[in-house]
């Protein structure tokens, strides 16, 4: 649908929409801004235990275990979202902010803490302005959508494999080209975002789980600039 049309159905039900649509986008906020709160104080819990740090970086299969935990909590909630309750959804989502919380807890044994606190304002100042470009720009973003996917992609790869190569030079160019992909993830997911909550007539559940969804994406969408970032600007700690 182009944005026009979108436009235009959002004037002929400005009515209806008027209560529903800027109470589901503090809702996407509000979720999103739990969730990093949550993994926040998991990852900073966990770092400055030292019994729970063995527990979780002492053992590699520990560490396995939750990445596929993390991941597929991600998907079945993605996937399922349309037959799972509301309050399944939001539980799920908790716990896969605390999971990743804990498994984000060793940036706090390679970094300072005051280089991870300044790059978290320098994400937070860079996500908010990005977000309001996707959320008030006229522009279709939808092209940029396929776009960002194959790099994504193909960034992946070139992670995997610099894992075996362990190029600094290569980790520092992936980096920069992570910052450049999720900023503009960041815009153009808020806009998709806008686009499907315009569509929601009322606060129903179904509605909310929309709502749910866009918290999540943009949750990933701030933790991993948030992460790149921090691999260009952050100071070791060692």
């Amino acid at each position: 649908m182009e944005l026009q049309d979108l436009e235009k159905i959002v004037t002929e039900r400005q009515g209806a929409l008027s209560a529903a649509f800027p109470a589901l986008m503090r809702k996407v906020y509000v979720w999103m801004t739990l969730a990093l709160v949550i993994t926040g104080i998991c990852a900073y819990g966990v770092a400055t235990s030292p019994a729970l740090m063995q527990m979780v970086y002492g053992n590699k299969a520990a560490i396995w275990v939750l990445f596929i935990a993390e991941i597929g909590l991600v998907f079945y909630t993605t996937a399922r979202i349309n037959r799972l309750s509301l309050s399944t959804a939001t539980t799920l989502f908790i716990i896969y902010s605390a999971l990743n919380g804990v498994t984000l807890s060793a940036i706090f044994v390679v970094y300072t803490t005051a280089s991870i606190a300044k790059v978290f304002f320098i994400t937070a100042g860079t996500f908010a302005a990005m977000a309001l470009i996707g959320y008030t720009t006229k522009k279709d973003l939808t092209r940029f959508g396929g776009i960002a996917f194959m790099l994504l992609i193909g960034l992946i790869i070139a992670t995997v494999v610099n894992m075996f190569v362990q190029s600094t030079m290569l980790d520092l160019i992936l980096s920069y080209i992570g910052v450049a992909l999720f900023v503009g993830l960041t815009a153009w997911d808020s806009q998709q975002i806008k686009r499907a909550l315009a569509m929601q007539p009322d606060m129903s559940e179904s509605s909310q789980k929309v709502a749910l969804l866009g918290a999540l994406t943009l949750y990933l969408d701030f933790i991993n600039l948030f992460l790149y970032l921090l691999r260009i600007f952050g100071r070791s700690d060692n």
